[in-house]
């Protein structure tokens, strides 16, 4: 595919190659599908399922909530609760998009999520049902987001990468620290990582460095989070 390079006269980016408005529009599609709010209700769901006796205690009622009612859960606090800080903001004008293209837009969205995904992490650690490595799931992204609450004051990392970034981090700590056998889960992970990545690039939505940074700080906020959990 031939490439042209467009002269910017933005000088905290490299000039960026233009690509096909199909390619773009395919990667605008990869970039909404494979959104970080997403990733916990997947993780969730992927857990459960590849390993539903963690979860025994949910499945028998011993604890307050139905084992159903997990999901529910996880979906309110990590996907709705956000898109109604996120949307509320809109209205209010307190930000541009619905993208979070800048990094003051992500100033009152990050704030809302440290509270909310501290809040998940805490009511499952003291309810005492859900294991160890899930608890230390939530803490790692709440590790993540303040990690990049800070990093955004100085520079735009990428939150799709620190979110798959915590995909892989999470998925390296079962592999290692629980010796589980996920071998093709995590290369699965690592190529829809990839992905997202590419397009991202392709958007022009970060550099480079932006995008590694992200991954870097996902993966590592996890590491810290079994640390301290497990």
């Amino acid at each position: 595919m031939e490439q042209v390079i467009i002269p910017t006269t933005d000088n905290s980016r490299p000039n960026k190659p233009a690509f096909s408005p199909a390619l773009r529009a395919a990667a605008e599609v990869i970039s909404y599908a494979s959104h970080p709010l997403f990733l916990p209700t997947l993780v969730t769901a992927f857990v459960v399922n590849a390993l539903p006796e963690y979860f025994v205690q949910f499945k028998e009622g011993s604890v307050r909530f139905a084992f159903d009612a997990l999901y529910f859960r996880v979906v309110f606090t990590t996907l709705f609760l956000p898109i109604f800080v996120v949307m509320l903001c809109k209205a209010l004008g307190f930000v541009e998009s619905f993208q979070l293209r800048g990094q003051k837009d992500r100033i009152i969205p990050y704030i809302a999520c440290t509270i909310f995904y501290f809040w998940i992490y805490f009511a499952f650690k003291r309810e005492g049902a859900a294991p160890p490595f899930f608890n230390a799931f939530f803490l790692g992204i709440f590790i993540a987001i303040v990690m990049g609450m800070v990093a955004n004051t100085y520079v735009k990392i990428s939150m799709h990468t620190i979110g798959w970034g915590g995909v892989i981090g999470f998925l390296l700590m079962l592999m290692i620290g629980m010796n589980m056998n996920i071998s093709l889960v995590l290369m699965v992970a690592f190529l829809l990582a990839g992905i997202v990545a590419t397009a991202r690039l392709i958007l022009g939505a970060h550099t480079p460095a932006e995008i590694y940074t992200g991954f870097g700080m996902g993966v590592l906020a996890q590491l810290i989070a079994y640390a301290i959990v497990g």
